[in-house]
């Protein structure tokens, strides 16, 4: 949301109101990501998926953390990206090259996220999935 030129002025003070109305642009952010954005879609198909096997084996704490990590890393990425996508389309909305080499470093950006979080996923619910299907096993 834009605000006026005041609200720089305002920002300097604490208040309680203005941390709410952080709170509520911020939400309304991570809101519009998942709504209009289809690999945001994906990325929270994927962390609930990742949360509900790490509740379903019962993970330590400390697998938790790498899990929460990663899936934190890789809606980090999929923000960056998107704003730097968002923000490119509106300085050059006709093609250009250099734009679509930040785009296209921004979305190898994502790329890479994703694929250390599928390895974390992987080393973290990995052996425990093995350990139930071995226990299943006649």
């Amino acid at each position: 949301m834009i605000e006026s030129p005041n609200a720089l002025k305002s920002a300097s003070r604490f208040t309680i109101a203005a941390r709410l109305r952080s709170f509520i642009f911020a939400w309304r952010g991570l809101r519009w990501l998942v709504y209009n954005e289809h690999n945001a879609r994906v990325h929270l198909a994927a962390s609930i998926v990742t949360m509900g096997a790490g509740l379903f084996l019962n993970v330590s704490a400390n697998d938790w953390r790498w899990l929460l990590l990663a899936i934190g890393l890789v809606w980090l990425a999929e923000a960056f990206n998107t704003a730097i996508e968002q923000m490119c389309d509106r300085v050059e909305p006709n093609f250009d090259p250099v734009i679509g080499r930040i785009k296209d470093i921004c979305a190898g950006a994502v790329l890479m996220a994703s694929i250390v979080a599928a390895g974390i996923g992987l080393l973290t619910l990995g052996p425990p999935v093995w350990a139930m299907l071995d226990g299943i096993r006649p």
